[in-house]
Formats: structure tokens, sequence, C-alpha cells
């Protein structure tokens, strides 16, 4: 693990995420509080499921705005894409890496499960295929979805080494855990992933919890999306 405690402390903070936005009070409290990525479920499976045309009348102020999608056409995402305003997809589920060139270049988030895989060769293999596709990678516990509040084992990251590609890691974060974890994580680690640890409740997001998050990582600025 990198130690960023010798590091200069004025560094920028972690980019943070809140995913699984399903109202509108909820998107402007996290980006009022200064969340860098907003993200809106689009799966008619999920709890947190919100229509492109829903999500696109949210204000998110300046954050970047993300479109979770799981088994979603390439059509149906290039449709949400413009009506959601979206910055970013990102691909939670079986998604090719054409899917990615539909997309366009640098506007991919890929959600990664490295519990799926049977060793680290594995995982690096899929990592690879993903590298030219992806602007960030995003770590999840578990073996696929995502909100569900099981945490990735904190004390088992090596994957992260397996990749320089910048990357976010999600997966039952708290403001609690991830200020341990910040300090001592991989250069590439560059920002988190909230959901089910700071709701109330699936979709209800606790604006105090969020507010934690942000204070946890001070009030140095926004790193660079």
């Amino acid at each position: 693990m990198f130690d960023r405690e010798n590091e200069n402390e004025n560094q920028p903070r972690p980019l943070v995420k809140f995913c699984g936005l399903a109202r509108p009070g909820d998107a402007l409290a996290a980006a009022r509080l200064g969340a860098d990525f907003l993200g809106f479920v689009f799966s008619p499976e999920s709890e947190r499921r919100v229509s492109p045309g829903e999500a696109g009348t949210f204000e998110t102020g300046s954050a970047k705005r993300v479109g979770v999608f799981v088994n979603e056409s390439p059509e149906e995402t290039l449709a949400a894409v413009s009506l959601a305003r979206l910055d970013y997809v990102q691909f939670h589920g079986a998604q090719t890496t054409a899917a990615a060139e539909i997309a366009g270049p640098g506007r991919v988030i890929r959600a990664i499960w490295p519990e799926r895989f049977r060793n680290p060769r594995e995982l690096e293999r899929e990592l690879r295929e993903w590298e030219d596709f992806a602007a960030y990678f995003l770590f999840d516990a578990g073996l696929s979805g995502g909100g569900h509040g099981r945490a990735i084992d904190l004390d088992s990251l090596s994957f992260l080494g397996l990749t320089k590609k910048k990357s976010f890691l999600a997966g039952g974060l708290t403001p609690e855990n991830v200020k341990k974890l910040w300090p001592r994580a991989e250069k590439n680690l560059v920002g988190f992933d909230f959901n089910s640890g700071v709701e109330t409740a699936p979709g209800m997001k606790d604006e105090k919890a969020m507010a934690r998050v942000m204070e946890t990582f001070g009030k140095k600025g926004r790193g660079s999306p």
C-alpha cells in the first residue's frame, strides 16, 4: 500500500461520488455539499431506480452526472445520456468494449468485482481488456450489482496494484471506514463511491451522513474529475 500520510498535506482530497440518488432534494444536497460525481441508477430491478427523463430534471450544479446501466442496450444507453444529461456512463453489467466505443471515449466508468475471479491473472486480463475504453474503474464488493451494503474487504486491496487506471472503490463505504483507508491506499485510487452507507433506506440519502463524508476529507477543494 502507498502511504499518503507522508505526502504533501495540501494534496487534493479524493473524488467523492454519491450513487443511487432517487430524489431531487438528495441530488441537490449532494451537489451543494461539494460532491464530484452524482450517480443515477436506471435498472428496472433496482430499488433506487429513476427514469432518465426524471434524472434529467434533477439540479446537480457542477457535479459530474453518471448513469448506471446494467442490461440496457446501446441504443437505450445513448438515449438516456441525452435525457439525463449525463457526463459519464457506468457499466454495471455484461457490457462489452464495443458498447464503450458507442458511448464515447473517456465517458465510461467500468464496474469490476474482484471476487468474481479465481486468481489475480484472470482479473488482470479483464482490466487490460478495458483499460483503453474506460476513464475509471470502479471496484465493488460481491459478485455483481451494487448498493447492497456488502462491505469490500478494506484489508485486501492488492487488486489496485494490477492497473494504473484511475479507480474508485465502492462497497459498504461509510464516512468512518474510508477515513482509515485513504491515507494508505494506492496512488491510482482517486475516489470513493458511497451508496447504502449514506442512506436511511434504499434511495433515501441521509444529508448528515453525506456531510460527514465531505468533512472526513476536509475542505481542500475538489480533485480534478
